[in-house]
This record gives structure tokens, C-alpha cells and sequence, in this order.
């Protein structure tokens, strides 16, 4: 079989994330918007390739204003960076899943990261005849690496907001 296109099914992803708050809990979140495509051919799997967008306005955190917030300059700037991005480098598969680095953009600086895939590649037919396939997908970064700095010192000693952010990657994609 040849190479593949998927397009991602923005209705059945997502993109979740976790950050420390005030060094005692978790604020989870998630980016409901986006698209983008998954190149995979079952006989070079290492030649596979993922580009995806994030509608950085579709963040969600079930707070409207920290949602408003972290929309603001003080974070993801959306009226200025309305999309962060992901371009695949390399494929490296393995039992179970694959390792994928590429380029993330977010807030207009990029960095190289390393996705832990896990799912297989092999289709399913869905009840409409569409072939699709789905991931998951798991990585951390640091926020600041991107230039989302903001923050506030806390009485007691720490920071309000922690840098280390934790992502993960939930994709159905369909046959194109």
C-alpha cells in the first residue's frame, strides 16, 4: 500500500494539557479546534509525517476568566498567534506506538519535542465507510522555552504557575 493521507477528525481529537497551580494541584485544560494531516505508508513507517494547527482561541480551562487570560498577551497572545503549530521531523516506530519529533510553535518561537505515540496504525472501517485511525500521543515542555513567562511569586515561597506543561494528544484521523 502506498503512502496514506489522514485528515484529523477535529470532532473526535483534542489536545489536553496539565499545569502546576499554586505548587499544591493541577489545572487542566484543553484546545478543542484542530486539523491538520497524517502521512503513513504501513510499509516505511519511519517515512510517515504529521503537521497539525491548534486554534489557540479554543482553549478551555472551565474558567472564563482564566480562559480570557491565558488568551491575553500575558500568555498565548491569540489576537496575534491564533494558531500553535507542529511539523513532524522524524519517525522512529517501535512495539505499540512510535516516537515523533518535530518542530512545535507556539506563540511565534519554535522548538524541537519529542511526541510518545501510542496506538496502532492499522484502520478500522467506520458505520459511514470511511477508513480511520486512531492515536495518542504524550509529551512536556517548558512554557517559558516559548516565551510564556508570566507568572507571580507567591508568599509562601514558590511561584504561582509552574513551567512544566503536560500534553496530551488524543487524534482520529480519516482517510482521505
Amino acid at each position: 500500500m502506498p503512502q496514506v493521507t489522514y485528515n484529523i477528525d477535529p470532532t473526535h481529537s483534542s489536545v489536553h494539557f496539565s499545569v502546576r497551580h499554586l505548587m499544591v494541584s493541577n489545572v487542566r485544560g484543553e484546545f478543542s479546534k484542530l486539523s491538520g494531516t497524517i502521512q503513513f505508508d504501513p510499509a516505511a513507517p519511519a517515512a510517515a509525517s504529521v503537521a497539525v494547527s491548534i486554534d489557540t482561541t479554543s482553549i478551555n480551562t472551565r474558567d472564563p476568566q482564566r480562559d480570557a487570560h491565558l488568551k491575553s498577551a500575558d500568555f498565548l497572545d491569540v489576537e496575534k498567534f491564533p494558531a500553535m503549530t507542529f511539523q513532524s521531523k522524524s519517525v522512529t516506530p517501535h512495539e505499540g506506538g512510535a516516537t515523533v519529533t518535530g518542530d512545535l510553535t507556539i506563540h511565534g518561537v519554535t522548538h524541537p519535542i519529542t511526541l510518545d505515540v501510542e496506538g496502532s496504525p492499522n484502520e478500522i472501517k467506520d458505520p459511514w465507510g470511511n477508513q480511520r485511525i486512531g492515536l495518542s500521543a504524550t509529551t512536556k515542555l517548558s512554557r517559558k522555552e516559548f516565551g510564556l513567562t508570566w507568572n507571580a511569586a507567591l508568599e509562601t515561597g514558590g511561584v504561582m504557575i509552574g513551567d512544566e506543561v503536560k500534553i496530551t494528544i488524543d487524534v482520529e484521523a480519516v482517510r482521505s
